[in-house]
């Protein structure tokens, strides 16, 4: 269940932020990141994160990835809130949602370059776990 939830919440995320990336707050887009943000962060809390450092990962890398996990996962909280906010409340503006957006996906960006770089260079199938079983075969 946990790791079903994980994934499928994930990528939904993503999808879903780099539509905001690109199209701009629409109200639907908006909602539908915030309550996929919050789902996989409630997720999170309730069954714990589904993520480690991994046996390859060593020295500062490894005694960072899990405030880096979670720094992620504060940021997605964080960004969803305030999406779902601006639709409840409707004060934020169009500009600062599309800033805060852009933020989240370079820090995505950033997350993905080190998953991307400790499954090529280490080799430690980071990249399995967040991605479906069907997907394994060409890792």
């Amino acid at each position: 269940m946990r790791r079903s939830a994980t994934i499928l919440l994930h990528w939904l995320s993503f999808v879903l932020l780099i539509l905001l990336v690109a199209a701009g707050p629409l109200p639907g887009l908006t909602w539908a990141f915030g309550l996929s943000g919050l789902a996989m962060c409630a997720v999170a809390l309730v069954r714990g994160l589904m993520n480690g450092p991994g046996p390859k990962l060593e020295g500062t890398l490894r005694l960072a990835h899990p405030w880096m996990s979670r720094g992620m996962y504060a940021g997605l909280g964080l960004v969803a809130a305030v999406s779902l906010w601006s639709q409840i409340a409707e004060t934020a503006p169009v500009s600062k949602l599309g800033a805060i957006y852009f933020y989240l996906m370079s820090a995505s960006a950033l997350h993905a370059i080190f998953h991307l770089w400790r499954h090529t260079s280490l080799g430690d199938g980071a990249l399995r776990r967040i991605t479906p079983n069907v997907v394994h075969g060409i890792l």
